[in-house]
């Protein structure tokens, strides 16, 4: 990756937002279960960094894909995994559909208000029975009128009780399961519309995270983004730029973590010697950092394909899986090191401990990054034809 000018201007505005309005508060969100997301987006928003690779005629700065990409490795330096995956469904996950195919005036609705800060966006997906696979999801969008009427429920909702409109993947056809899904965006206030509760999870505190439910909710037919029968390729287009983020947002956090973590074993002093001194701790930092740079070269390759126009699902299901394994297996031999001082709720080796174990699970669970990677490498084996 060649960086320019502009992609350390980038860095350097994000970091000064993250050390000025949002590290100062972390601690306070964190036990509170959740941030302020419009008041921090719209920090972000007047900064232009929600719509960094967004069109330029609804409000984005029109860059390229590694602009983004810089944007969240930046990410994290904020001490906590919840507020970077806010920001991450806002620019990565939920809006990438709408600014590529949505319709010009959906866009003024839905994408320049996220772009700007003052809408907060969430993406529904995942439903009680239908996580990673997203083929089985029950929830319907039925066409009626001009219209479309919206019954069902999404969980694990990112942002889904603080956010002003959903990106919404519904059936609206009987058709095949890879050809009768829609994207749709539909307004959180809409009548019908419940987020029954704030869901209580074991890391992401600060992080609002609501199981949705849609009873006759009716949406304007021309909040379709683009066509009928479109939405699975839309979002499986979606969940690339997802895992790529959700790798790369991963690294700087996990640098941090080891940095920190040589400092505390060079300052702890044990039979009269520096922690770090023992071979095996910094023999393990060594081979963590080396874990880490693998995971970065990954996510910059993938990212250099992707601008030239290639097909990165490999790539991207890759860096998704390493990245997720790479996390758990940094949280867990740091933590090892501080001890007592390491299993302390409010430590941060304890927060990126439970942060971090959404990697594996989120996006696509490790299980499903493996059998798209050998379905493309020619190893997955093929359902036996009925006789």
């Amino acid at each position: 990756m060649q960086f320019t000018q502009e992609h350390d201007e980038i860095r350097r505005t994000l970091r000064a937002i993250v050390e000025r309005d949002i590290n100062p508060h972390v601690d306070q969100w964190e036990e509170d279960g959740i941030f302020p997301a419009h008041e921090v987006f719209k920090k972000l928003g007047d900064a232009g960094l929600l719509g960094i690779n967004k069109p330029t005629a609804f409000g984005g700065m029109g860059l390229d894909y590694s602009y983004a990409m810089v944007m969240a490795e930046e990410l994290g330096h904020i001490n906590c995994g919840s507020v970077p995956m806010a920001i991450g469904v806002q620019t990565d996950m939920a809006t990438p559909a709408l600014a590529r195919y949505g319709s010009d005036a959906l866009r003024r609705e839905f994408l320049a208000p996220s772009i700007t800060g003052d809408y907060v966006a969430c993406l529904g997906v995942s439903e009680v029975g239908a996580g990673s696979d997203v083929a089985s999801l029950k929830t319907t969008a039925k066409r009626v009128g001009g219209d479309y009427v919206i019954d069902g429920g999404k969980m694990w909702t990112t942002n889904g009780t603080q956010a002003d409109w959903m990106c919404l993947l519904a059936n609206t056809g009987e058709g095949p399961a890879h050809k009768n899904k829609s994207l749709i965006c539909v307004p959180m206030k809409t009548k019908g519309v419940q987020v029954v509760k704030k869901l209580d999870k074991l890391g992401m505190r600060s992080s609002d995270t609501a199981q949705v439910f849609f009873d006759d909710v009716k949406v304007p037919a021309r909040n379709l983004i683009s066509q009928e029968g479109m939405g699975f390729v839309y979002q499986m287009q979606q969940f690339q730029e997802e895992r790529l983020w959700g790798a790369i947002s991963a690294v700087v956090g996990m640098e941090r973590l080891v940095a920190q973590t040589a400092e505390y074993t060079r300052e702890r002093k044990v039979f009269g010697r520096p922690l770090l001194d023992n071979q095996i701790i910094h023999f393990k930092l060594a081979e963590l950092g080396t874990e880490i740079e693998l995971v970065r070269s990954l996510c910059y390759r993938a990212c250099e394909e992707y601008l030239d126009g290639k097909d990165v699902t490999m790539l991207a299901s890759m860096a998704k899986l390493k990245a997720g394994r790479m996390v758990r297996l940094v949280t867990d031999g740091c933590l090892q090191y501080w001890g007592g001082a390491g299993y302390l709720w409010e430590s941060p080796t304890a927060r990126a401990f439970r942060d971090s174990r959404l990697a594996s699970i989120g996006g696509g669970a490790d299980e499903v990054m493996l059998q798209i990677i050998s379905k493309l490498m020619g190893t997955l084996p093929r359902p036996e034809k009925s006789a």
